[in-house]
């Protein structure tokens, strides 16, 4: 299993429910891989796809449904270091088995 993915504390229960399969990262250069699973809670995430998108192409309804207010509450949380590059990042959660 692949490192961490960090999520806000405020999403990471809709991300276990399923609520929210997607988020936007703004990185240097793509620090997750299709296929990669990361801890998360009791179980883990498992990243079905990572794409480069033009920054344009975040629109108030990807930032809603990546788990934020609007796309300018988005950026203000998104980046993170130096990046310039906008990543989408789509993925499930997996509980670990009982």
């Amino acid at each position: 299993m692949g490192g961490t993915m960090q999520f806000a504390r405020k999403l990471r229960q809709r991300i276990v429910s399923a609520e929210i399969t997607c988020s936007i990262r703004i990185w240097q250069n793509a620090r997750v891989k299709t296929g990669g699973r990361y801890k998360l809670a009791d179980g883990h995430i498992h990243v079905t796809s990572v794409r480069e998108i033009e920054p344009e192409a975040v629109t108030d309804e990807l930032a809603r449904i990546s788990g934020f207010e609007d796309r300018e509450d988005l950026f203000a949380t998104a980046r993170h270091g130096r990046g310039e590059n906008v990543y989408l990042i789509e993925f499930h959660y997996v509980p670990c088995p009982a």
